[in-house]
């Protein structure tokens, strides 16, 4: 942020503090979020409220326990398992994993999954054995928690304990401070050159040993390319060179960067923004997990789950979690930016129905066409099911499962039948004027300490497959943005743009230009933590990818699933009570004058199991074509092992 921007924001924060009635309204909303309490019928509202067991229990076959364990003990020396069946002797690296380790600072505990101490796994593999360590990682955030033995720096679902010696304008000035809020990088692990460096969307990454997991270094990416978040999930070039999305703020507002860290010795120091959007709504920008990458493409897919820049400044003032700042836009659209690799400048923007989505499956391009897949849920929900209290009451919540729903859609973008924006531009200066009506935020679904509640509706469970049936769009694409509630838009005689053959999407121009995209189906199974042959076919056409379910109401909640979008198959693999992670894929060693396919290679993916057997994880080394499992190896650890999110295969580290 440049010194004009710092004076203007300055400047309004002070003459809202120096305002009475700022104080009323922020009175006013929270006594307005402490009386919300939507009453339901489940019966009425939903008809899968009737599954429960025996024993009370709604989800008899999911053991939610696997997320709320806690490491107690680092396992700092490597340990060695116990090898069932065979683990290929080709294999050599480290599976290295990120995620959530500790819910607990002495006696406090954090609320939300994402709050969670970042604890970091390694499965060390070579000559058919396994070895197995874990330590944390060591951030700011979890330093100054443990020296105060309480939770003092304010998590995405978490308040921290008000600290009275702060004055108003301590407050104020840390608004402006880079290293204001956490650094729990605990979402996900890449590779910067020969380094490994761990994620969240703050913009703090830690770099990490991929022998000995020890932290040993603290970057923050804003010194060098001046954003203030970026996503989870950069993308790494064959050629070692790193891209992520961040957002940056400038005079004009809020703007999305692509960012390009060349391969080399200096990759931050010669980090460059290579395109620049601006954002859709400038006090609201939108919430970026991931973003896609092909040949001569970026692709943005602008969400209206959005960051309110004002329920910032309220959280920030009156310590609320970082969660009451988002803003969720429920009759507004998603829109797909198509930005040129090599000029840096947006070329298309196309429009579908509103969905809430966190991983993108892959993307590419084929004849005139660009094809994008998507974990998609028709709302943000899923992120209220991951808090403290949710999960445990899991078991008594019928409707649970519905609000966890998702599926894997894929969008086609007809990219040389679109009208250009550059021969529109005038049309779309008008178009960015929008006003934001009808927004939900989850602040006013969540409060403090207590399970969020869920706003009940009969639509609410109604499954994102919708978007590929449904005829009607459910807001306005005319230029009648400005109105206060949506109109149903039908196309009349639609054209499908979409030439695409064996392809079920499809993709309407409008009579302002603009184009309204529908998806297809690619399989009937909630899909999590999507994962392809990422070194040959990253924004290429492919055909395979590898993922978790999320449908926590399947026979088995653990199952692994193998995806064929060209015939729209699944092929899965599952043992009772059993709970995999993000599986990995890693191709087979290539062997003179023979010719690979997609799939030949192992998918790896770590384990725990549900019930009593929290001091037990292993390492699943599945056929990636027969989806069958070769072997595993089993360890028995001192303490509880969490379940992890994402990781990365570091290969020839051992």
């Amino acid at each position: 942020m440049d010194f004009s921007g710092f004076l203007l924001i300055f400047g309004i924060v002070i003459i809202l503090l120096r305002s009475k009635k700022f104080y009323t309204w922020i009175s006013l909303r929270l006594k307005l979020n402490a009386q919300k309490r939507v009453k339901y019928n489940a019966k009425d509202h939903d008809p899968e409220s009737a599954r429960i067991d025996g024993n009370g229990r709604c989800y008899p076959n999911c053991d939610s326990t696997v997320w709320l364990r806690s490491c107690r003990e680092e396992i700092i020396e490597p340990i060695e398992g116990h090898v069932i069946g065979k683990i290929p002797d080709w294999i050599k690296g480290s599976l290295l994993r990120n995620g959530p380790g500790n819910w607990k600072v002495g006696d406090m505990s954090f609320q939300h999954l994402f709050d969670c101490s970042a604890l970091i796994h390694r499965f060390a593999i070579k000559n058919g054995h396994v070895t197995y360590q874990n330590r944390f990682v060591q951030t700011n955030t979890l330093k100054k928690n443990l020296a105060a033995q309480r939770i003092v720096v304010t998590e995405f679902g978490t308040s921290s304990v008000p600290d009275p010696c702060h004055s108003i304008f301590e407050k104020v000035g840390a608004i402006f401070r880079a290293d204001n809020g956490s650094d729990n990088t605990m979402i996900s692990i890449y590779p910067f050159g020969d380094e490994f460096y761990t994620f969240t969307e703050a913009p703090f990454i830690h770099r990490i040993n991929p022998r000995t997991l020890a932290t040993e270094d603290r970057v923050c990416i804003s010194d060098y390319a001046g954003v203030v978040n970026h996503t989870s999930h950069p993308h790494v070039m064959p050629n070692g060179t790193v891209y992520n999305l961040g957002m940056a703020s400038t005079k004009s507002g809020p703007v999305y960067n692509v960012i390009c860290f060349p391969r080399g010795d200096s990759m931050f120091e010669e980090a460059r923004v290579v395109a620049s959007i601006p954002c859709r709504w400038k006090l609201n920008p939108s919430y970026m997990h991931t973003f896609g990458i092909t040949e001569n493409y970026f692709i943005i897919v602008e969400q209206p789950l959005t960051i309110s820049v004002m329920e910032y400044l309220k959280a920030h003032f009156c310590n609320h979690n970082l969660s009451a700042c988002l803003k969720w836009f429920d009759n507004k659209p998603v829109l797909f930016h198509v930005i040129d690799r090599n000029t840096g400048q947006l070329r298309y923007t196309f429009h579908s129905e509103t969905f809430f989505y966190l991983h993108i499956i892959n993307q590419y391009e084929q004849d005139d066409h660009i094809v994008i897949d998507i974990c998609c849920y028709k709302d943000p929900e899923m992120i209220n099911c991951m808090y403290l209290e949710s999960m445990t009451n899991m078991q008594s919540n019928p409707n649970y499962a519905a609000l966890f729903r998702s599926r894997p859609l894929r969008f086609v973008l007809p990219v040389i039948k679109s009208v250009s924006l550059a021969s529109r531009s005038s049309k779309q200066k008008s178009s960015n004027r929008q006003r934001l009506i009808r927004s939900i935020t989850l602040m006013n679904i969540t409060n403090r300490l207590q399970q969020p509640r869920i706003k009940q509706s009969e639509s609410q469970y109604a499954d994102i497959t919708f978007l590929t049936t449904s005829n009607k769009l459910n807001y306005s694409l005319t230029n009648s943005d400005e109105a206060e509630e949506p109109n149903d838009y039908k196309v009349d005689s639609p054209v499908n743009m979409v030439g695409l053959k064996k392809s079920r999407a499809q993709a309407f121009q409008l009579s302002d230009g603009r184009v309204f995209v529908k998806p297809e189906l690619l399989c009937e199974m909630g899909c999590e933590t999507p994962r392809i042959h990422y070194e040959n076919y990253l924004g290429k056409p492919y055909r395979y990818f590898y993922a978790i379910s999320s449908d926590v109401d399947a026979e088995n909640p653990g199952t692994l699933i193998k995806v064929d979008v060209l015939n729209k198959t699944c092929k899965q693999w599952c043992e009772s009570d059993c709970y995999p992670s993000e599986p990995i894929f890693v191709p087979a060693p290539n062997k003179s004058g023979e010719i690979r396919k997609e799939d030949d290679g192992v998918v790896l993916a770590s384990m725990v199991w549900g019930g009593f057997n929290e001091n037990k994880v292993g390492l699943l080394v599945l056929c990636a074509r027969t989806w069958t499992e070769i072997g595993r190896c089993v360890f028995h650890t001192s303490g509880p092992v969490p379940k992890c999110l994402h990781g990365w295969f570091a290969r020839d580290i051992v």
